[in-house]
């Protein structure tokens, strides 16, 4: 019994919306008619009229509650309203059970299409969802996983080996150090990626001063990576974007790291910020060796596969960073794309700016 009155909710559900839009619709449609019908009085103009708002109808509702209601308004407002003799009940009509029973399949074959379509977009989202939560734990797993070896192995060789000489000591802990730093930059787009959410079109953005975040990010990648040279450049006049700056600067901390960590001979990053159109546009260059070819068209849907990064040290790939940069930036209502120059790689991300300042 409970599972038929759920399949019949499912079925025949009931909203305030889906309500209004037959409302509307109805209204609109015995609005054209009356018109139609002042303008010319001969009769027959009212049925397509009417199949037409019972289609709409069932396109634009959900289940087939309204559709079936459509077909029976489109019957009374066809026959009892725009057809002789008009505002009379008359069941002996020759049109009445042919008009009933083409509006009738008329919402159900359509009410039927829109409920598959419906369920087939469904699938394709909750389908993307796992396969962007697969590549995340993927490179999870894989980026938490081989530093954690990496510093059990270090401290391991220190407590074991008590005859080891000072500078031994001192470089075994200092990769337990950067491997340790590795693992927090890890965690922060961990972090991010909670911030946002399921639903990352939802994020709170205020407005902030873009010059600031670039400088809070500068002065965090300079702790991790004193030896690279960070120039800026930005406009004369403050430009003021609507974002969550802490996001925004992981955006800026992560493609920074990559510029050093995957262009292996990086001694120089260029920051830039310009107003262009609508958009505030940053741009991250350095003067590496660029980004391979193929993988050009994969790096922000974080398919990367650690075998993939030719060169690369095994736990440092470009995966989980650049798809949180996406994944950040979109929810921004920004695009992010990155191209090679002839000395180096450039990523570039815009994000809207707010209409006073278009």
């Amino acid at each position: 019994m409970r599972a038929k009155i759920v399949l019949l909710k499912r079925l025949f559900p009931f909203s305030i919306r889906d309500f209004l839009v037959t409302t509307v619709i109805f209204f609109c449609a015995t609005g054209v008619c009356a018109l139609l019908q002042h303008v010319n009085s001969i009769d027959g103009f009212a049925f397509p009229v009417f199949v037409l708002a019972v289609l709409l109808v069932s396109r634009l509702t959900t289940g087939y509650l309204f559709g079936f209601l459509a077909s029976v308004l489109g019957v009374v407002c066809t026959n009892f309203i725009f057809t002789y003799p008009y505002w009379a009940v008359n069941f002996t009509l020759s049109g009445y059970p042919t008009t009933f029973l083409v509006f009738l399949v008329v919402s159900i074959i359509t009410c039927a299409l829109t409920t598959q379509v419906r369920q087939q977009e469904r699938l394709r989202a909750e389908g993307e969802k796992e396969k962007m939560r697969a590549n995340l734990l993927r490179s999870v797993s894989h980026d938490i996983r081989t530093p954690l070896t990496s510093i059990v192995g270090s401290t391991s060789a220190v407590l074991e080996n008590p005859g080891l000489s000072l500078t031994e000591q001192h470089e075994l802990l200092e990769d337990v150090r950067n491997e340790a730093q590795w693992l927090i930059r890890v965690v922060e787009n961990l972090l991010s990626i909670t911030r946002m959410g399921d639903h990352q079109t939802h994020i709170t953005t205020v407005p902030e001063a873009a010059e600031e975040v670039l400088g809070e990010a500068v002065q965090k990648f300079h702790r991790h990576f004193p030896s690279v040279t960070v120039s800026v450049s930005v406009p004369d006049e403050l430009l003021i974007v609507p974002m969550d700056a802490i996001l925004i600067e992981q955006v800026l901390s992560n493609l920074m790291e990559n510029a050093v960590v995957h262009g292996k001979t990086t001694t120089e990053i260029q920051l830039t910020l310009r107003a262009r159109g609508n958009d505030a546009c940053f741009t991250v260059s350095d003067n590496g060796e660029g980004i391979p070819p193929k993988e050009l068209n994969t790096l922000f849907d974080g398919t990367l596969k650690h075998s993939e990064t030719e060169g690369c040290d095994g736990k440092r790939n470009m995966g989980l960073g650049l798809s949180v940069c996406q994944a950040i930036v979109r929810a921004h209502g920004g695009s992010i794309s990155a191209r090679n120059l002839s000395e180096g790689a450039e990523f570039t991300f815009r994000l809207p700016l707010p209409k006073e300042e278009h």
